[in-house]
């Protein structure tokens, strides 16, 4: 055996871009410095390719953590064609768009003292009780506003919601006509809203009339690719929506970072996911391990610094 190219020492200067570094991490090429390099090389080619529909699974507390403008400006220029979010990332969209705010906290604090302050921890993000007061009204003034003679699929029911928004992912995929997907909206304060609002009202929501919609997508789609950050839900929906067509994912990045020996999902490698053809044998594909708010940015920023240049 062989060995590979030499190992290059990273060298920083004042001033230099986020391409600049990334690629150094690359000509370094070790770890998962070495894997984000390659995932923007990745995803600028996916980017790059007109042919590819571009998948984006969104799943981990990225809204709370500040990320929601990387994925709203990502539709803006067309690098999004669906979207399959968590419901929890959808809500606290809807919360910011509604202009609350979250707020710096601690994970150093007392959570108990948080509880009689009616404050919610995420980690060490805060979100006061009087948001979701705010984000109650506003969707129980748009679920009343729905056509009560109408099956509504969740594509179609978090659309109507983004129509009614200013700001945010919903609003960006509403305004440009893109798809969102939630395949596990009950799982969230949106889904506990439509609960609370259907005690008393009747719109129907079928959750497998988005399966028709994004099987569709699949099967005209020439080629297709998929930034996936996280795991859960959103990567399953997207990777499995390729196993009734006779095609495959081309691209795929995943951001995780959770441990593939643990047999979860989410850490799954995208190696492990050609053995279910839900990615081609000769697709390009990395996983890279950390944390999505430091690994998104970076990656965004390199591939951006790219196209732009």
């Amino acid at each position: 055996m062989e060995c590979g190219e030499p190992v290059e020492q990273v060298a920083l200067r004042p001033g230099m871009s986020v391409d600049e570094l990334v690629r150094l991490l690359g000509r370094a090429g070790a770890y998962n410095g070495g894997a984000l390099s390659r995932g923007a090389d990745i995803y600028e080619k996916m980017v790059r390719d007109r042919e590819t529909v571009k998948f984006f699974g969104l799943a981990g507390a990225m809204v709370p953590a500040g990320m929601c403008g990387i994925v709203s400006d990502l539709m803006e220029r067309g690098h999004i064609d669906v979207l399959v979010s968590t419901g929890a990332n959808l809500t606290h969209d809807i919360i910011e768009a509604i202009g609350c705010s979250h707020y710096h906290g601690s994970a150093a604090c007392s959570d108990v003292e948080l509880r009689h302050d009616e404050i919610n921890r995420i980690y060490d993000v805060f979100l006061p009780n009087s948001a979701f007061i705010k984000f109650e009204e506003f969707m129980q003034d748009v679920f009343s506003s729905l056509d009560t003679d109408r099956t509504f699929s969740i594509m179609e029911l978090l659309g109507e919601i983004g129509r009614h928004l200013d700001s945010g992912i919903l609003a960006c995929a509403a305004k440009n006509d893109l798809p969102v997907f939630c395949p596990a909206l009950a799982d969230s304060m949106i889904g506990l809203q439509y609960w609370l609002f259907a005690q008393t009202a009747r719109v129907t929501v079928d959750a497998f009339l988005d399966m028709k919609a994004l099987i569709d997508i699949c099967f005209a789609a020439e080629k297709a690719g998929a930034l996936i950050v996280g795991g859960g839900v959103p990567k399953n929906f997207i990777l499995q929506s390729m196993l009734v067509t006779p095609k495959g994912f081309d691209y795929a990045v995943q951001l995780t970072g959770d441990r593939p020996d643990l047999g979860g999902l989410s850490g799954a490698t995208l190696d492990e996911a050609r053995s279910w053809g839900k990615v081609c044998e000769e697709a390009q594909t990395v996983t890279v391990y950390g944390d999505a708010t430091i690994t998104l940015p970076l990656l965004v920023a390199s591939v951006l610094e790219r196209l732009d240049s």
